[in-house]
């Protein structure tokens, strides 16, 4: 069932059962650091900071009513205690050998939870270094083409629900930035991209190759690098005819979460901007992945993206029209995973009077995107059980180059997306939506009687 078919309150099947979470790239930072979480929060050693799913509440009704429940009381979430992991990964490493390695975890919180990760153990990966050039991993699926690659993906996600007793899954793409590509002809239509599979097309990434795997099995799919992976129409087509949901693209975690916090503001103010200079050093796999030129040509064009839809110069071409944008990422290992993003901010206000913002934002990379991944799987379960599939536009919340419908520009404003999502949960609960107009409670009973007959 696409959204457009969606009854608001309409019955959703309750999460009973354990949900499995595939991760391709599961000996990533962000994946061991999501998982080795997950599992402290469950034995009650750690607080889930950061995610909306756990923490968030949800405003009901009325401000004068005062229902603001807990978003995981709200909608009917799968149970932490019900998470199962699995996935693939590109080194054999299991789970606490590779979190000691991506060092963004202190060795108690890891050595507390050791029994559970070292028994997960990743599955062997497709890859292909042609789109990832600065990894050479060597746990990796052989076969005579792309087509018996996918169908051992396939089988992996058919084997994994049988091996662990899960009820449902979700994949999610927390792998490596894959090197620029562009929508071709052999991605307008699942036809076209199958027949590319089967002819080995060299243009097709492993990706791909993963979200078709996902998608055929009807298991939802989350794209949370910049690649191309499943912004294609034959994707999305793929996921409509399954009734699968999907979602992307690159999570939105440092500095490009600071730009949607800050920009609406600068914009709402009618505050112009003459350039904005943003510069990171990183020191994990994913620093040492951009490192290469063609994988951060990737991740350039999604970070670049997000002032030019929140200014709209379009419109404002007397504040935006002519701002320079310059974005930088430099791989610097002793920083490891603690990520530093630096910006310098020219703005002008009243007669064009210069003034000038700086921000240095010393994050922890994996430590931001680790919520995020948690809610993502939460609440793709969510919209499967709800019947919904396609893009899920109001998961944008989550990214930095969120996929929409053909002929939309994606919304980057971070407070216009948690309004989007929140709505969304309202709706599917039989909710009314809130739109935060404010003047009915200080209207008269007559006038809010006749307000609809004013033309």
């Amino acid at each position: 069932m696409k959204a457009g078919n969606l009854k608001k309150g309409a019955e959703i099947a309750p999460p009973k059962g354990k949900l499995g979470i595939l991760i391709a790239g599961l000996g990533g930072a962000v994946s061991t650091t999501f998982i080795a979480g997950v599992e402290l929060v469950r034995r009650g050693l750690a607080e889930p900071v950061g995610s909306l799913t756990q923490l968030g509440t949800i405003r009901l009704g009325k401000r004068f009513e005062h229902r603001s429940p807990k978003i995981k009381d709200f909608v009917p979430l799968a149970d932490l205690d019900d998470l199962v992991f699995g996935g693939w990964d590109i080194y054999e490493a299991n789970c606490f050998e590779a979190a000691l390695y991506a060092r963004v975890l202190k060795r108690d919180h890891l050595d507390a939870v050791k029994d559970f990760l070292s028994g997960i153990v990743p599955m062997k990966a497709v890859f292909d270094r042609r789109f990832v050039k600065n990894l050479d991993g060597s746990h990796i699926k052989e076969g005579p083409g792309l087509s018996d690659k996918l169908e051992q993906l396939k089988a992996d996600i058919s084997d994994f629900k049988a091996r662990s007793g899960v009820d449902r899954c979700i994949v999610i793409w927390c792998g490596s930035t894959e090197i620029h590509l562009t929508a071709g002809p052999i991605h307008q239509s699942i036809d076209s991209l199958r027949k590319a599979v089967l002819a080995n097309d060299p243009t097709i990434p492993p990706s791909m190759l993963y979200a078709l795997a996902a998608l055929e099995s009807g298991t939802p799919f989350i794209n949370g690098a910049p690649n191309l992976t499943i912004d294609i129409p034959a994707m999305i087509e793929l996921a409509d005819s399954t009734r699968t949901p999907l979602c992307g693209k690159d999570f939105k975690t440092g500095q490009t979460l600071m730009k949607t916090i800050l920009a609406p503001g600068l914009k709402s103010r009618m505050l112009g901007l003459e350039g904005w200079y943003s510069t990171n050093i990183l020191g994990n796999r994913d620093g040492l992945v951009l490192d290469d030129a063609e994988s951060f040509k990737t991740k350039e064009e999604s970070k670049l993206s997000v002032l030019a839809f929140l200014l709209q110069p379009h419109l404002y071409p007397t504040l935006y029209k002519n701002y320079y944008h310059k974005v930088t990422i430099n791989y610097y290992p002793p920083r490891g995973d603690n990520k530093e993003g630096w910006d310098c901010i020219d703005i002008f206000g009243w007669l064009g009077y210069p003034m000038q913002i700086k921000v240095d934002f010393l994050c922890r990379d994996s430590i931001l995107a680790a919520p995020l991944v948690l809610d993502l799987v939460l609440f793709m379960d969510l919209a499967k059980r709800a019947g919904m599939s396609g893009i899920q536009e109001w998961l944008s919340f989550y990214f930095k180059s969120p996929m929409v419908k053909e002929g939309l520009y994606p919304e980057h404003d971070l407070s216009i997306q948690s309004m989007k999502l929140k709505n969304t949960l309202r709706f599917l609960m039989g909710e009314e939506q809130i739109t935060h107009f404010g003047l009915d409670y200080y209207m008269s009973e007559e006038a809010e009687t006749n307000q609809g007959e004013v033309g």
